[in-house]
């Protein structure tokens, strides 16, 4: 049975960046993937954004590692040449009645530790977004886009210049322990085999309960019911209208932001995502929903044509709160709360996950 330092559970953003982390000190370190591909989920099916931590509750793991992950994600960028854009997003109050909701988000911004949003009036932004329809604004010069493949490929060059190893095409099936170690049985390319490990981080991302719920000794209690949460985008054809992001008020009693404007380097406008929670992971968009987001954006982007909208693509968040409930926080599982040493089980990586993945990886380290 061959024996490793880190087994890493998952090739999405989160886990490479895991990797990266753990492979440090000559730590022989294996990230395994059941997909072909890396980051195949929730990584690669997203709006792209590097976020400011606008959003999150105060003191939340979300706000604390989005701000954190956020200047830790610009300065990888930077020094890895991913490519990456600082174009910042508004967030637009189309009605009077919204201005209060736009006030919340700037005091609960100023209160997670973002200082620099900066408002605007109508005619402010208008100068900068003529085709936005809005009374105010608030204008977030750190947010970005980024490419999130590229960006986990230099995650994966990172580790594997540590000496870490990725395979693809091999599924976990359970984990237990023997003495100080685990060890891992799973099947890879259609063969059984067993690994033995010092320690497993499970980054799973939309399958980590199913993983967990393989865990021997892992109590029942212990796994948080996942709810599947689809997100569906839809492409605009032709030259963009805007050159920041664009977002209005989130929508009340949903797990959303709202239908928001978001740009990728190439210039491609996509709306999205909307909210909709699923039994089964289904990545299909209908076109018919064309109607419905026209509608949506059509308040803040009066002169949409509904005719350049196209069905895109869709991404699924791994939720730890259902519909009509609270936003749940990350969950980074360690032993100090299942028991088992050198486990760490990650729970509910959503938004603003990719933002704050180098952040995890720091958390994740200091548990082991």
């Amino acid at each position: 049975m061959d024996s490793i330092d880190t087994l890493i559970i998952g090739a999405g953003a989160v886990g490479l960046a895991c990797a990266a982390r753990l492979a440090r000190n000559d730590r022989s370190t294996l990230i395994v993937e059941a997909e072909r591909l890396l980051g195949s989920h929730t990584s690669s099916r997203n709006s792209e954004v590097i976020h400011a931590g606008i959003y999150y509750p105060p003191g939340s793991l979300k706000a604390e590692l989005c701000l954190e992950g956020r200047e830790r994600l610009y300065a990888w960028c930077t020094e890895r040449q991913v490519p990456f854009a600082r174009i910042g997003k508004l967030l637009v109050a189309v009605e009077d009645d919204e201005r209060a909701a736009l006030e919340r988000l700037a005091s609960n911004a100023e209160r997670c530790g973002v200082t620099d949003l900066q408002p605007l009036d109508g005619a402010r932004l208008h100068a900068l977004e003529p085709a936005v329809r809005g009374v105010a604004a608030l204008l977030s010069p750190s947010t970005g886009i980024i490419d999130s493949h590229a960006y986990m490929q230099s995650l994966l060059a990172a580790a594997e210049s540590q000496g870490a190893q990725l395979v693809l095409d091999t599924r976990i099936e359970r984990l237990w322990r023997d003495g100080s170690s685990w060890i891992a049985e799973g099947v890879s390319g259609g063969e059984a085999f067993s690994l033995r490990s010092q320690q497993v981080v499970n980054a799973g991302g939309l399958f980590a309960q199913q993983l967990a719920r393989q865990t021997d000794g892992l109590a029942a209690e212990q796994v948080p019911t996942l709810h599947l949460c689809q997100g569906r985008y839809f492409s605009y054809a032709g030259r963009a209208p805007f050159r920041h992001l664009i977002y209005p008020m989130p929508e009340a009693n949903t797990a959303g932001l709202g239908i928001h404007a978001t740009l990728d380097l190439g210039g491609q406008l996509r709306f999205g995502p909307d909210v909709r929670y699923l039994d089964d992971i289904d990545y299909r968009v209908d076109p018919a929903l064309a109607a419905d987001f026209a509608s949506a954006i059509r308040r803040y982007f009066p002169t949409l044509d509904p005719a350049r909208l196209s069905a895109g693509y869709s991404g699924i968040r791994p939720k730890l709160s259902g519909a009509g409930e609270p936003a749940a926080d990350f969950l980074i599982q360690t032993a100090a709360i299942h028991g088992l040493p050198g486990l760490v089980n990650l729970f509910g990586i959503e938004s603003p996950g990719l933002t704050a993945s180098l952040a995890i990886a720091e958390r994740v380290a200091a548990a082991f």
